[in-house]
């Protein structure tokens, strides 16, 4: 019998790449390169959303 997957929402803002690492073009002393770790704002970094409840507008 086949298996369905969960249909989770993915955030529509970041498209599910949460996280976004970010070089701020300088170097620590090993070289290595100073990266700054932003989340998405709406998601709160988990990529997903949740099920927004329903609004009925109108009369």
């Amino acid at each position: 019998m086949p298996q369905h997957a969960s249909n989770t929402r993915v955030c529509r803002d970041c498209d599910g790449f949460a996280t976004a690492a970010i070089t701020t073009g300088t170097r620590h002393t090993d070289g290595t390169r100073a990266t700054l770790r932003v989340t998405c704002p709406t998601c709160k970094g988990t990529g997903h959303t949740t099920l927004a409840a329903v609004v009925r507008a109108g009369r």
